[in-house]
């Protein structure tokens, strides 16, 4: 059996794509996490992220050694300088892979769900389909750079609000539960009672053998099992959860 990773964490593998952009810029597809922070640990080639925030546009070098991360609501594209890699670390692992991403397609994409669904999924030539979903998402970027970002954080609710129950669910049954097992060893040692040090184990993740074309490059993403649930997956309403979205995919 292995056990959930520390915390409730996501981890990957990325080497960013080197796909030029209408702009001149080599790199990823721009997006918005809404419950996710996200963590670069830079191990080769040089590059930047770019963000967008309510605060402005900056523009972060990252070199190997660099850590660099950053909170829900901002819009990041990574830029390819050269043979830049990383070891991606997600808050909440599992909701990036349940839709806890919105990509910056212009204005009309994001207004009709059933246009960010197609512009969002990767079907047939997986690598020609996220080379034209980078695309996309690069030209809405530049355009929010300019301003309408009050607008987008408005429409990426609106793709994700019949998500959030599943995203509760998994919440709950992975970083809330890892928390709270924190709690409970605390108070178990304040008590003196050292029964959990009685059941130390060691757990490893094989390196995946398939890459993938993930949002930013392609993807070694290392596949953590889903905590168990005690109970039925409803979220807070008490409702079912959707199934969850494929555009990480």
């Amino acid at each position: 059996m292995v056990t959930p990773f520390p915390g409730g964490v996501g981890i990957s593998g990325l080497t960013v794509y080197d796909w030029e952009a209408a702009d001149g810029l080599c790199g990823g597809t721009p997006h918005m996490h809404l419950v996710c922070s996200e963590a670069y640990v830079v191990t080769g080639g040089a590059g930047s992220v770019q963000t967008l925030t309510t605060s402005g546009f900056a523009d972060t070098p990252l070199h190997p050694g660099d850590v660099v991360w950053f909170t829900p609501g901002t819009i990041h594209r990574l830029v390819n300088d050269g043979g830049l890699r990383l070891v991606v670390l997600m808050q909440n692992g599992g909701l990036p892979e349940a839709g806890d991403a919105v990509f910056t397609f212009p204005p009309p994409v994001l207004a009709d769900p059933g246009a960010y669904q197609a512009a969002a999924t990767l079907t047939g030539d997986h690598s020609a389909a996220a080379r034209r979903r980078r695309d996309l998402a690069v030209e809405g970027f530049l355009a929010l750079r300019e301003g309408g970002l009050p607008q987008f954080h408005i429409a990426a609710h609106r793709l994700k609000s019949e998500l959030l129950d599943a995203w509760w669910t998994r919440w709950r049954d992975g970083p809330l539960a890892a928390a709270l097992t924190t709690g409970r060893q605390l108070e178990r040692l304040k008590a003196a009672d050292l029964a959990h040090l009685g059941h130390g184990e060691v757990s490893r993740l094989e390196r995946p053998e398939r890459q993938s074309f993930g949002m930013c490059g392609r993807l070694h993403t290392y596949p953590v099992p889903d905590p168990p649930t005690t109970r039925p997956p409803r979220g807070p309403s008490g409702s079912p959860h959707p199934h969850p979205s494929k555009e990480l995919s």
